[in-house]
């Protein structure tokens, strides 16, 4: 459940206030005669149609993680004016409808659970409605029916996933996703202000840094002294060594270091952190790069699927029913404890995902 989430949040990137606003410039705005909201419905996205008692489910569940970690005072915070509060029920108003779309987009796609799918839906639906107690059940609203339309939808929206990104598979070279692995020196050539804001040296204090950065690279091309020992002594980033492929670090930095073989040592590279000197430590890391290409491949999966659901959420048409979505709070009930909708459904799921 997490790593679909994790997936889901790179490639499909849309808030709430995304997901409802009107189309932008460009786009075709689509005109949708409705006879107005049901009882309890809260969002409708083309025919799709989320309750008030389905997204308390997701709510509370999310509400009850936070308590059980940061407790019930929690909710007394605040960020530039936004409560705790309105920042949770945005979150969790945009992963339900994002579940409805990817729903929605299954269905485009004629991609449906097969018996065991369903069986496994209708197993982790009894479990988590049997777990809840009865303020629970009375509070949230909630039947073991709705319980088993939400996995319904939420197993559908993990396996659109998974087929329109199963044939994506690129080629990943040795080179591109080689991991190298370096040590260095930095001499910063700015400070931080008294708010927090980068101040630049002059000219002659940079120039007074570059010479000093001169004067260490020669003690550590010379041999006298171990790179190890002088980065140590003089440098200014707390992280001495790093690992990293190409495209994530300082354009400047990353030339540098893949120039390097193993052992050798730069000459004084400038980026925007100051002047470096750094040392190769390995060329090549055959596990890290075999990582590396798993990664790749997982970017450009996401990539490519973000592309179409993008599309597909540009052609629908949603509708906020903002008078009731005004009036949903947290449930602040002692009674009110269950946290595991999420974990109940990976208990039964992560199982079909390891056999896979």
């Amino acid at each position: 459940m997490k790593k679909f989430w994790v997936r889901m949040a790179a490639c499909c990137a849309v808030s709430a206030a995304v997901l409802f606003a009107a189309c932008g410039k460009g786009d075709k705005p689509r005109v949708v005669f409705t006879t107005g909201f049901g009882k309890d419905e809260v969002f409708r996205i083309e025919d799709e149609s989320c309750r008030k008692d389905e997204l308390m489910v997701y709510l509370t569940t999310i509400q009850n993680q936070y308590e059980s970690v940061y407790g019930e005072e929690i909710w007394n915070t605040s960020l530039d004016g936004v409560t705790l509060e309105e920042n949770v029920k945005e979150t969790v108003l945009a992963r339900i409808a994002q579940v409805k779309t990817m729903y929605l987009l299954s269905r485009e796609k004629g991609v449906e659970l097969d018996e065991e799918e369903k069986s496994l839906v209708e197993q982790a639906a009894a479990d988590y409605y049997g777990s809840l107690n009865d303020t629970e059940i009375e509070l949230l609203g909630i039947t073991e029916d709705t319980v088993e339309k939400l996995y319904t939808e939420y197993a559908l929206a993990e396996k659109v996933y998974a087929v329109l990104i199963k044939d994506i598979n690129p080629e990943i070279s040795d080179d591109e996703a080689r991991t190298i692995t370096v040590q260095h020196i930095l001499l910063r050539t700015s400070s931080l202000g008294s708010q927090g804001e980068r101040v630049a040296y002059t000219e002659s204090a940079k120039e007074a840094v570059y010479e000093k950065a001169c004067k260490i690279r020669e003690m550590a091309v010379s041999g006298e002294y171990e790179f190890t020992e002088l980065a140590s002594r003089y440098s200014e980033d707390s992280n001495l060594t790093y690992s990293f492929g190409k495209g994530e670090m300082d354009k400047s930095f990353e030339e540098a270091a893949f120039l390097l073989e193993t052992d050798e040592i730069s000459p004084v590279v400038e980026s925007e952190s100051g002047y470096h000197i750094i040392k190769c430590l390995s060329t090549f890391d055959r596990e890290e790069t075999d990582a590396n290409k798993i990664k790749i491949v997982e970017e450009r999966r996401r990539e490519a699927f973000g592309q179409e659901y993008d599309a597909f959420v540009g052609t629908l048409a949603k509708n906020l029913n903002q008078s009731l979505w005004d009036e949903i709070e947290l449930i602040h009930e002692e009674e009110v404890t269950t946290d595991s909708f999420f974990e109940v459904y990976e208990k039964y799921f992560s199982r079909e995902e390891e056999m896979g």
